[in-house]
């Protein structure tokens, strides 16, 4: 696969999550784009926690690939083996594209991500988790990252009377380059809201229950003190989706395993295969700049292709972050604010909408517009 009829130059994106599905997008109409991801729908997972205590929710943050792209085409299928610009996909399809943008993301566990390829099996496991939650009289979260601490908030917002307990190995939440005064007011909010934080000893086990599902929970701490609860939420861990790399690509991996690419995104080594998103070491794993580095991989692919304008450099963000507690609390530090960002900015930026409608506004091709799948 090179060249299509016109003359476009192809691109496969391999990945259809906040990088991927954005550099598709913006290239549609250059290109030739093949969009390939496994799921026949994007996830807008910052909305995932809200859609659990909220299940409204779920039918806005599914968004189907095949609302995406007016001229390219979309694949549900996934690489299985990537070498150079060789790719080669589960069902046997082989792909080699004039270029290749390697954006396949991370796993996280329920419900801050959903690994269901169906949309609809995807929800029934939501609803079947909200249910779980909404019987629990007591719910343990453990990890007081970003994640937890936003779960902890959503609970507690939407069921005022759960006792919430947070538990960490870390002395303090929120572990990262963020100021501490961000720390002090998430604490005294969450304190506010009822929230039990166990921070500083880490559990000998973790429950013996499945996650998200109603059941019995007891652990115990290496301080010796027993955690409980009716059900309980793994807020940590995250894994690459990398297996599928082979040969030079594979080495291009650093020791933490992230790819290694340059300021134009371009992997070390290869001239025409990019990385973006939780993948690459561009920058931190966060889905805002997943989004970027595909805005900027767009611009610089156009660049290649039409031989117009100039390559934009990847600079690396500086610390940031929003964490709402429910709709109206929560706090953040973002660049060209002096000090931290409170509740109410917070939950204007971020926590009551929660960014869906940056997300929906690429799914608009028309039923009539759609191309074959």
């Amino acid at each position: 696969m090179t060249e299509n009829a016109g003359g476009r130059p192809s691109v496969v994106v391999l990945g259809g999550g906040y990088g991927g599905h954005t550099v598709a997008k913006l290239l549609d109409d250059v290109a030739d784009v093949t969009l390939v991801d496994p799921s026949d729908s994007f996830m807008h997972n910052l909305a995932a926690l809200r859609a659990l205590v909220e299940p409204d929710w779920l039918d806005r943050i599914f968004l189907p690939y095949r609302r995406l792209l007016a001229n390219g085409r979309f694949l549900r299928d996934r690489a299985v083996a990537v070498d150079g610009r060789q790719v080669t996909l589960a069902s046997g399809t082989r792909l080699e594209p004039d270029y290749l943008v390697l954006a396949t993301g991370s796993s996280y566990p329920f419900p801050a991500k959903i690994e269901e390829p169906a949309a609809e099996t995807a929800k029934a496991r939501a609803r079947e988790a909200h249910q779980a939650l909404s019987g629990a009289r007591r719910v343990l979260l453990i990890g007081a990252g970003p994640v937890g601490l936003e779960l902890a908030g959503e609970i507690k917002s939407a069921f005022p009377d759960k006792h919430v307990t947070l538990a960490d190995v870390a002395p303090d939440i929120l572990t990262g380059p963020f100021d501490q005064a961000l720390r002090d007011e998430l604490r005294a909010q969450l304190d506010k809201l009822g929230v039990e934080l166990k921070l500083g000893s880490p559990l000998r086990d973790l429950p013996d229950a499945a996650p998200a599902t109603a059941a019995p929970v007891a652990v115990t701490t290496e301080a010796g003190e027993q955690l409980t609860g009716d059900i309980w939420f793994r807020c940590f861990g995250v894994g690459l989706h990398t297996d599928y790399l082979r040969g030079s690509l594979a080495e291009a991996r650093d020791d933490q395993g992230y790819l290694r690419v340059d300021e134009h995104l371009r992997v070390h080594g290869h001239d025409r295969v990019f990385a973006i998103g939780d993948i690459a070491d561009a920058d931190r794993n966060m889905a805002g700049f997943a989004r970027l580095q595909g805005e900027v991989l767009a611009g610089n692919l156009r660049t290649l292709i039409t031989g117009e304008g100039r390559l934009t450099a990847y600079e690396r963000q500086p610390p940031v972050v929003l964490v709402p507690l429910g709709p109206e609390g929560g706090a953040g530090q973002l660049p060209g604010h002096d000090g931290i960002v409170g509740p109410e900015a917070t939950s204007d930026i971020k926590g009551r909408a929660m960014f869906v409608d940056r997300s929906t506004a690429h799914f608009d091709v028309p039923e009539e517009a759609e191309p074959a799948a």
